[in-house]
């Protein structure tokens, strides 16, 4: 599949975690972040059968707590103390954080274009789900910058260090990694529902295997093929694909106002495609050389 298209698929599963949250799942945020986690890696563990070299597993202890255990952490506290429409405009700006840091992280010199379509993005973003009389609450502020920042990160570090394993491996093991951490946070704060309803139990399921294992599988193909730089804006889609479902099954009627954040969000992911045309090294990956390439690589040794 296309990185591209792979990213933009992952954003827009993304975007349908707060209708399924909402409508489908207890009000345990940490509790929830767990099972989605842990639900969604063990699966992926389960099919690809795959142990991690000793010396990545400190690398995947960085990764799963940057793209899961902090990032769902840090959402969930901005989710529980911004309105909805603040903590999806201040991950807008994950974008342009993950294009700022691959700057010093990686040398991929940021275009004024790109930064231009980035935060085009984010005001179309605004525009969508912003309303009059929104209050700050800077803890949630700074949770929710973090969390932008925690995958922002996460993005970069993926690229750069490649994997060693299959993508649902390596995928797995980083959901787990995360998933263990916001365990032991539920067990600590005590945020475990009394009980499970089947609706409960399907939320989880729909949860954790699409909108964790799938989307964060097609996201990291897409880092892998085209780079973090590239890939980020489509993080927008995700609060644009939430706005809709809630239009969809709230019987929610959008502003002009609204629509037009609409157009301007894909817009910029439009512009933000034609104005950057830089290619992006495909990540590294540990590959053993087999037999057949072992041999491919004497033949031409051997003409000479």
């Amino acid at each position: 599949m296309n990185p591209k298209l792979a990213a933009a698929l992952a954003t827009i599963l993304w975007g349908f975690t707060y209708i399924v949250s909402s409508n489908m799942l207890p009000h345990n945020p940490v509790f929830i972040g767990a099972i989605r986690a842990l639900g969604g890696g063990i699966p992926l563990l389960l099919f690809a059968r795959t142990m991690l070299p000793r010396e990545w597993w400190w690398k995947i202890l960085v990764l799963g707590t940057l793209n899961a255990g902090l990032f769902f952490g840090l959402i969930f506290v901005a989710a529980l103390r911004l309105p909805g429409g603040v903590a999806a405009t201040i991950q807008a700006l994950g974008p342009l954080f993950t294009i700022l840091l691959a700057w010093p992280l990686m040398q991929v010199i940021p275009t004024g274009h790109k930064i231009f379509s980035v935060l085009l993005g984010a005001v179309g973003v605004s525009l969508v789900v912003l309303r009059g009389g929104v209050q700050m609450d800077m803890i949630g502020v700074l949770a929710g910058l973090g969390a932008a920042l925690s995958v922002a990160l996460g993005g970069i570090y993926v690229h750069k260090w490649g994997r060693p394993c299959s993508l649902l491996a390596f995928t797995g093991w980083q959901l787990v990694v995360g998933g263990v951490e916001l365990a032991i946070l539920a067990v600590i704060f005590q945020d475990i529902p009394s009980s499970v309803t089947l609706v409960n139990f399907a939320g989880f399921v729909i949860l954790a295997l699409f909108l964790t294992a799938l989307a964060f599988a097609l996201w990291f193909r897409g880092i892998e093929g085209a780079g973090p730089s590239a890939v980020a804006p489509f993080f927008l889609l995700a609060p644009v694909t939430a706005f809709i479902m809630d239009a969809v099954f709230n019987d929610m009627v959008p502003s002009w106002l609204q629509l037009g954040g609409i157009v301007l969000v894909l817009g910029s992911l439009l512009y933000g495609q034609l104005v950057d045309r830089r290619s992006f090294r495909p990540a590294r990956h540990h590959h053993k050389i087999t037999e057949a390439e072992k041999q491919a690589a004497k033949q031409p040794e051997a003409a000479e």
